[in-house]
């Protein structure tokens, strides 16, 4: 017994050092995994929150209203609607082939296109389906529950006017950005700021909580233009029917407030529906009134007849013996336009009768250079600095030397090009007593103040002239408006093609004035190439004038200024 308790005292050293270093060893266990902690939770805290953050917290964007465009009433043009936008990650999608089909019609997409688009971005995490859609179709496919599927609210441009007001608004794209028109003129004026949310979102890319608001949504700023709806509408459906019925390939309508120098109304034919984002080759984008040209014909006289008052050299009395009804200079021969010898006439006959020959034998009489000088002050050749993108300034050549056909064409309105705004700017100088106002797409606010061109006398006699064009028997007896005194000026180009001016192809064209007494619209017709044995100014434009300024100056409440007809 004694032997035994010996052996038990010779090994129990031993299991109390092997005690001693389990314990040891389970103490520096301890150590290193409290140690771990608290180097994890203390001094790498920072960067394994980031990497947390990093799977869960997501910076979303707030997408913000656009500005809204009125017209010079307050009513509006261009407004901005929700809708929604389908996407996808593609890396967790997952749906069955029922699921597949429901999307496909809810989208209006073939099942294989929706397979075919997770198929080619299966490395990414992002992937449009369709943008675009209304809340209701939105929430059906909410309804679906389909993983890896989601929307996002943005916003869509629509235009209640359609293409009415097409060429002057422009449009958006599929982004909400101004591509055209207004809206790509003040599209830092009308996009808004977007704002941005800090959310958590889970393994499935939900938004299970919202953080905070880092910055909010600041929506676009409205705008305000000089633009008439109602004045609008009438002038482009009056032009649309002119269009058609002559079978014209194109046409343009400039109204302009002559004391302010807005444009109330601006039209074009070919147009488009801006709702639609249709894509047309056949360039009705453009807005004609102000990126296409053409030769001004006859409506230059009155700027010739102003330059020739101005020199001191004429009164509105003075004769001219247009016999025998042509000319020949530098080999070339200008002739009347009617081929009819219009003998000895004073000036307000040579606007009138529109006579080439009287006009040229006053300008040649003259200065070589004070034309150009004179149209030149006029706007001609230089950009009306509307800001509206893709104006042009038209082609006004200086000439050293000028030679007497190419500066007596020029008095008759060959060898220059304006846009029919160019035109309607230069008219107001005279309907505005010599002072040219600042053209203006927005509305103007209390009074304005313009550039003097000529003197107020001059403008006088002039605006008087035209009025006889108009009502004694001149070209354009069918721009005559009952209850109102008209003055105004026609013209009619031939087409230079690659062989030369054409014969067959005419630019037909009234630039009219009204009241004539107190004015205050002046109105610029233009239609390019018209079809059919009618192809005058006279004949197309003036008509068109007649229906639309008749119509505006009702809708405006401009009074009547004679009664007697």
């Amino acid at each position: 017994m004694a032997r035994y308790n010996s052996k038990q005292q010779a090994k129990s050293p031993f299991r109390r050092w092997r005690y001693v270093g389990v314990l040891f060893l389970l103490f520096i266990c301890m150590c290193a995994l409290l140690w771990r902690m608290v180097y994890l939770t203390i001094f790498n805290r920072p960067f394994l929150k980031k990497q947390g953050d990093a799977r869960i917290i997501r910076t979303i964007e707030l997408p913000a209203y656009r500005g809204m465009i009125t017209d010079r009433n307050g009513e509006p043009l261009a407004i901005s609607t929700p809708i929604d936008s389908v996407w996808i990650d593609p890396q967790i999608f997952t749906s069955s082939p029922e699921q597949v089909q429901q999307l496909a019609e809810k989208l209006s997409l073939a099942p294989y296109e929706i397979l075919k688009k997770v198929a080619e971005n299966s490395t990414r995490e992002f992937a449009y389906l369709k943008r675009g859609i209304n809340p209701e179709i939105s929430n059906q496919i909410k309804n679906l529950d389909i993983r890896g599927v989601y929307l996002q609210r943005e916003f869509r441009r629509f235009y209640p006017e359609g293409e009415v007001m097409a060429h002057v608004l422009g449009f958006t794209n599929i982004d909400d950005r101004g591509q055209e028109g207004i809206e790509l003129a003040y599209e830092p004026w009308l996009r808004g700021q977007p704002g941005l949310n800090k959310v958590m979102k889970d393994r499935l890319g939900r938004v299970i909580a919202e953080i905070k608001q880092i910055r909010a949504p600041q929506p676009g700023k409205d705008i305000q233009l000089s633009i008439d709806k109602h004045v609008q509408y009438l002038a482009y459906h009056e032009l649309k029917n002119a269009v058609q019925l002559s079978k014209a390939k194109s046409g343009s309508i400039v109204i302009m407030d002559i004391g302010t120098g807005e444009v109330l109304a601006m039209v074009n034919q070919p147009s488009y529906n801006p709702n639609l984002r249709a894509h047309f080759a056949d360039g009705r984008y453009r807005n004609r009134a102000v990126t296409d040209v053409f030769e001004p014909g006859s409506t230059i006289k009155p700027l010739s007849v102003v330059n020739a008052l101005s020199s001191g050299k004429y009164n509105k009395n003075s004769l001219i013996d247009t016999s025998p009804g042509w000319m020949v200079l530098n080999g070339e021969t200008v002739r009347e336009w009617d081929r009819i010898n219009k003998g000895v006439i004073d000036i307000p006959t040579i606007l009138k009768r529109s006579s080439n020959v009287g006009i040229a034998k006053l300008t040649l009489s003259l200065d070589n250079q004070s034309l150009w000088q004179t149209l030149d002050k006029f706007g001609f050749g230089k950009s009306t600095n509307s800001g509206f993108p893709g104006e042009v300034s038209g082609v006004l050549v200086k000439r050293r030397y000028w030679s007497d056909f190419v500066l007596a064409t020029l008095s008759f309105g060959y060898g220059l090009s304006a846009t029919p705004l160019q035109l309607a700017h230069a008219y107001t100088v005279i309907a505005n007593r010599g002072i040219l106002p600042p053209v203006s797409l927005l509305k103007v606010e209390g009074p304005t103040s313009g550039e003097r061109i000529i003197e107020a006398n001059v403008a006088d006699e002039v605006l008087e002239m035209l009025r006889t064009v108009v009502e004694d028997n001149g070209t354009a007896a069918n721009a005559q408006i009952n209850g109102y005194h008209v003055g105004g000026k026609t013209g009619t180009v031939q087409i230079a093609g690659a062989k030369g001016y054409n014969d067959q192809h005419h630019t037909a064209i009234f630039v009219g004035i009204a009241p004539i007494t107190r004015p205050k619209l002046v109105m610029v017709v233009v239609v390019h190439d018209p079809q059919g044995k009618s192809f005058y100014g006279g004949s197309i434009s003036a008509p068109i004038f007649a229906k639309v300024m008749g119509g505006a100056l009702r809708l405006l409440n401009i009074l009547p200024d004679n009664l007697s007809i």
